[in-house]
């Protein structure tokens, strides 16, 4: 069995925000492949299912994103789970809007929901780092994971979640080149073949009348006939 955790607030304020792009990746992988209902639990909300042939559980931490680790430790303790067995899906400041990056243990590079994880499980866990860009400048940071996604994100956004209920068997299977190919189908498809046009058929030269074979004096003769 295995967790895949989102990461985010809650609260209706908070749904569309930066911020909570981990709900919203592990609520498209419950829509798309028919997990049960989200029930209370665990200090969050919780949802059943399977993925890759492996019963996973989904779970949205709803304790806001600082303290995001008592929800996921709770949860890992009552199914016995280790680390291992933990996947985290949370926006990534440092990675270009739309794109993703596979880890498997390592720091929380300050992102304080990854902190409150690491406090309660420790750092051994696997995370889906989602990239949502960086506004620049580190003290509009708190401002820009807390606002909505603008208008003009929600095409490679909606790529982006497409791509990881996609590729969610597979990383379910450990399988994680498939699942990062799966998702790279969606944000970057590849480009057509491009075909070399049709060479346009040479037209006949034009006929070329007889040559005339008469002397000068026969032509002139032919002008009085």
């Amino acid at each position: 069995m295995q967790l895949f955790v989102g990461l985010g607030n809650p609260g209706a304020q908070y749904a569309h925000t930066r911020h909570n792009i981990g709900f919203m990746a592990v609520d498209r992988i419950a829509s798309d492949h028919g997990f049960g209902p989200w029930k209370a639990k665990f200090q969050g909300q919780i949802a059943e299912g399977r993925l890759g042939g492996d019963k996973v559980m989904l779970l949205k931490p709803e304790t806001f994103m600082n303290l995001s680790g008592q929800s996921v430790g709770e949860a890992m303790r009552f199914y016995k789970l280790t680390p291992a067995d933990v996947t985290v899906f949370h926006d990534e400041l440092d990675l270009a809007p739309g794109k993703l990056k596979l880890k498997q243990g390592g720091g929380h590079a300050g992102h304080n929901g990854l902190r409150s994880i690491h406090a309660h499980i420790g750092e051994d866990y696997r995370r889906i780092r989602l990239g949502i860009g960086h506004p620049g400048r580190k003290e509009a940071v708190a401002g820009y994971v807390l606002h909505d996604f603008a208008k003009a994100e929600e095409e490679w956004l909606d790529n982006l979640l497409r791509g990881l209920s996609d590729g969610a068997d597979a990383l379910a299977r450990g399988e994680g080149a498939k699942f990062s190919t799966a998702v790279a189908l969606r944000t970057t498809p590849p480009r057509p073949s491009a075909q070399k046009p049709a060479t346009a058929k040479k037209a006949d030269p034009p006929e070329s009348e007889p040559e005339d074979s008469r002397s000068a004096m026969e032509k002139l003769m032919e002008k009085f006939k």
